[in-house]
């Protein structure tokens, strides 16, 4: 019969990279007093990592030994394990879609909930509350492209919104000019003016 670190590690190791486990989940299998325990003996042992309070990651082993699992799959269990919106930081989506050269020199991610850090490993990764209307058209394009023009600010805002205009597909382009009304004043104007010039083009 397994330990219950055992079962717990076990668990751990059948989930994809980067899915986050709870001692909320293991009530069955304990006490809570008992679960609490071993999560701490598995984390001092580094077979798991504590990237919260009462949160935590299997380590991926590699060529090189153990490392920890991507930020980016992290914060996607998170999401789904609070229910909260996690996104690409504005700095980030500003560079993949080719508004910026700037790379951004730390992982960093805006979130419906509230800020805090996650250390994986020896880095930490910021996630930070934004308000709602950053996160209102979800994670995809048009979301990005949102948090994107709000890093970007608005004495770039122009430029960034004709480069949108012709990079995003349609339908994302359509969802950014439909919630403009939710945008601060610079940013719907801004994709106002540069929707008129393009159905004037049209």
């Amino acid at each position: 019969m397994k330990t219950l670190p055992e079962v717990i590690l076990a668990d751990a190791h059948s989930r994809p990279e980067g899915a986050v486990l709870s001692a909320k989940e293991f009530l069955h299998q304990g006490s809570r007093s008992a679960i609490d325990q071993a999560f701490s003996r598995l984390a001092r042992e580094g077979s798991l990592l504590r990237v919260g309070r009462g949160i935590y990651v299997a380590p991926i082993s590699g060529w090189f030994g153990a490392r920890p699992p991507a930020p980016g799959k992290v914060v996607e269990s998170l999401a789904l394990h609070s229910g909260e919106v996690i996104a690409p930081h504005g700095a980030a989506a500003a560079n993949a879609l080719g508004l910026t050269q700037q790379v951004p020199l730390r992982e960093a991610y805006v979130t419906s909930g509230r800020t805090r850090k996650i250390t994986l490993g020896r880095s930490e990764v910021l996630v930070k509350h934004v308000p709602n209307w950053m996160l209102a058209l979800g994670t995809g394009p048009a979301g990005n492209a949102v948090r994107a023009l709000a890093w970007m600010g608005p004495r770039r805002v122009r430029q960034s919104i004709s480069i949108l205009r012709r990079t995003l597909p349609s339908h994302e382009w359509i969802s950014l000019t439909s919630c403009r009304a939710g945008l601060p004043s610079w940013m719907a104007q801004a994709i106002g003016e540069e929707a008129s010039r393009g159905r004037a083009i049209l």
